[in-house]
């Protein structure tokens, strides 16, 4: 105990916990502050306190057991505070020897380590978490130092680059290096690559690998850097084969067409943009063929579209058969294809087209059904009638519509003519529908009159049109334009409800004078045809025999029985109709004796060879021979010399109208004409007609 105080001077001079025990007893003798802080008790509370209470762990005890024989004592261990708390600390015990050199005490040191222990357990738990990362990640990933040796991957960089297990558990850098370089298709390049990125440490890398696999790989290198110098480089390997084959796929369907797998429109737009690029470097030419089926409605409509579809992709393949090597085939939609045929003149292009015509034409026979078809081909030539696949679409099929109204089965080219015509219909389209909405369009009426007696008895609605660029448009330009684009619809409506104005107007001034106006077979064919014109009739009150109706005979002879329905509603509503033109057009007499017409109007093309042309004189007898037969009252127009209306009186037509009367009038012209009609004596054999400008 005597040295006891020296031992209280040496343990409170050092930094850590430290205590002396006499080794009889096993028990504290001094323990300093620090010691009392790292149990938190009182340093004089510690004395007395048995050796292993303070440290009990199995080799502790053994130690003191064995009175200190063992050597001095090192190792990690626990310890408990007052407060319950475990402590991680580092202790040493060592024999304290007096100056005989005998032991009775000895000294323990212990170095409080729960701040290491506690940031040793967090960076082993955020490693634990990286690496459960980067084996849950999709990407292949190596790490490497500064020299270039690997330091960490994961499982998938070895399965994308196809590494042995066994080659990775050697730790060789070279054997793994040499792998990677003999598993890529382009050698130097990833050599060179590796070299570029050693002498930059700081770059940013991504580039592509092919492999010998097959494999696509996408390679991302990043530098490691810590305290602001590169350490090594983080490697990302991302397999791209099966996105790449996907976006294959998908591309192939955006460009290719599902049936026939043939190039699509989009895919032809960039084939022509390609053969334009080409004509403009070197002046070649080369033709642009629209080819459609002739008929092919029919094949869906009587066998199925699965029929349908096996024929296309027969076609498909018979074009393919016939095209030279650098002509290319694409379905642009439906029973259509186009043939790019490069290089190619119009002879050129002509020759493709009669092979084609001739593949097509060959037989085919489809579960059990033998038939044969045939196509269409309109042509355009490029560059000189378009660089751009909209124009050729459109040239082309300006050519493949001549073609279809002159029997098909045959080709065209196109001609710039054509083209012109059609932006012309455009331009006039338009004008019309602006006419009509700012009331450009106005009738005129040219008298009827009766051959026996020189009445008035009636007057047909003539359309006129002046327009302020284009000046008088004559009927036989804008009237086959409004057909064609449907606007006859419009239009017709517009004249028949002006013209029953008119005949009511006049009909309340004491004139009770038929109009006669031309219905066209697109306005016939409405649903509500009939509607509208007894709600024009209701709406102005005119009794419904002033209004009568021209209908063409192609109204009469397609779909007959609806327009024998529809002829029987208009008869009830009490208006009259005629047949326009007569003899022009195919009229059969069985449905002609059933339809409820009155009237058939000779055509001006029949009276202008009156009376010296036999043939018109013929056609103009039999006519009326047929009216009479039918009971049907006969009318002819274009009468112009006082030879053609004497012949027409003879021969017992009943009325005529024609410049030999009087032009078409304007409403107040036609009104005078009338009142100086009435005002003149009666004749007693036939008008004296005079020609009247």
């Amino acid at each position: 105990m005597t040295q006891a105080p020296d031992w209280a001077c040496l343990l409170g001079g050092m930094p850590h916990p430290a205590w002396v025990v006499a080794l009889p007893s096993r028990r504290v003798v001094v323990a300093n502050a620090a010691a009392a802080t790292l149990f938190g008790r009182d340093a004089a509370a510690l004395v007395g306190e048995p050796a292993e209470a303070l440290a009990p762990a199995p080799e502790d005890q053994l130690w003191w057991a064995a009175g200190g024989a063992l050597g001095p004592l090192h190792s990690d261990t626990v310890v408990a505070t007052a407060g319950g708390q475990l402590r991680h600390v580092s202790r040493s015990i060592g024999l304290l020897p007096a100056d005989d050199g005998t032991a009775t005490h000895a000294l323990v040191v212990m170095c409080d380590r729960s701040a290491e222990h506690r940031a040793e357990t967090e960076r082993e738990a955020l490693l634990a978490e990286l690496q459960a990362t980067l084996e849950a990640t999709a990407d292949g990933i190596l790490v490497t130092d500064a020299t270039g040796r690997m330091s960490a991957c994961n499982r998938r960089f070895a399965e994308i680059w196809g590494l042995p297990t066994e080659l990775l558990q050697r730790d060789d850098d070279a054997a793994v290096q040499g792998w990677l370089l003999r598993s890529v298709v382009d050698h130097a390049a990833y050599a060179s690559r590796l070299q570029a990125l050693r002498e930059t440490p700081q770059a940013v890398a991504t580039d592509r690998l092919a492999l010998h696999s097959g494999q696509i790989v996408e390679r991302v290198t990043r530098p490691l850097v810590c305290g602001g110098r590169s350490q090594g480089r983080v490697w990302s390997f991302r397999d791209l084969t099966e996105r790449i084959a996907a976006e294959a796929r998908i591309e192939a369907m955006v460009r290719q067409d599902a049936l026939t797998q043939l190039p699509n429109r989009a895919a032809l737009a960039d084939s022509v943009a390609e053969a334009t690029a080409a004509s403009r470097r070197d002046g070649s030419t080369y033709a642009f063929l629209l080819v459609d089926m002739d008929r092919f409605r029919q094949i869906n409509d009587s066998l199925g579209h699965d029929v349908g579809d096996i024929v296309l992709k027969t076609i498909a393949q018979r074009l393919q058969g016939c095209l030279r090597g650098e002509d290319l085939l694409s379905r642009l939609g439906g029973d259509q294809f186009v043939v790019l045929v490069k290089p190619a003149d119009a002879a050129a292009a002509e020759a493709a087209a009669r092979r084609i015509l001739n593949v097509v034409a060959q037989p085919c026979s489809v579960d059990g059904a033998t038939f044969t078809l045939t196509c269409s081909i309109g042509m355009s030539l490029a560059p000189s009638q378009g660089t751009r696949i909209d124009e050729l679409v459109r040239n082309a099929d300006s050519a493949l519509g001549q073609v279809k109204s002159a029997g098909r089965a045959h080709f065209g080219l196109h001609q710039a003519r054509a083209e012109g015509d059609r932006r012309q219909n455009m331009k006039l389209d338009h004008a019309m529908r602006q006419a009509l909405v700012s009331g450009r369009f106005r009738l005129q009426y040219q008298p009827q009159i009766d051959l026996r007696d020189g009445r008035i008895v009636g007057a047909e609605a003539l359309l006129r049109w002046r327009d302020p660029e284009m000046g008088d448009v004559s009927p036989a330009r804008f009237i086959p334009v409004a057909e064609d684009s449907g606007f006859i619809v419009a239009m017709g409506d517009w004249v028949l409800s002006q013209a029953v104005r008119q005949a009511a107007l006049w009909h309340q001034r004491g004139h009770s004078v038929p109009i006669a106006i031309n219905v066209s077979a697109l306005q016939f064919k409405q649903p509500q045809f009939v509607d509208r014109v007894a709600s024009v009739l209701a709406v102005s009150g005119v009794p419904p025999p002033l209004l009568e109706l021209e209908l063409t005979e192609s109204i009469l002879v397609h779909n007959a029985d609806e327009a024998l329905h529809r002829l029987h509603a208009l008869k009830r509503l009490g208006v009259r109709m005629s047949i326009d033109d007569f003899g022009t057009g195919y009229s059969s007499l069985a449905y002609l004796k059933r339809f409820p017409i009155g009237k058939l109007k000779i055509d001006r093309s029949f009276v202008s060879g009156l009376p010296g042309d036999e043939s018109d004189a013929g056609i103009v007898r039999a006519i009326l021979q047929v009216a009479r037969a039918l009971g049907m009252k006969v009318i002819g127009e274009g009468v112009e010399t006082e030879p053609q209306r004497e012949f027409l009186q003879a021969e017992g037509c009943d009325e005529f109208q024609g410049w030999l009367y009087a032009p078409a009038l304007d409403p107040l012209s036609f009104e005078q004409r009338l009142a100086q009609v009435k005002a003149a004596p009666p004749q007693a054999a036939g008008p004296r007609i005079r020609l009247v400008s």
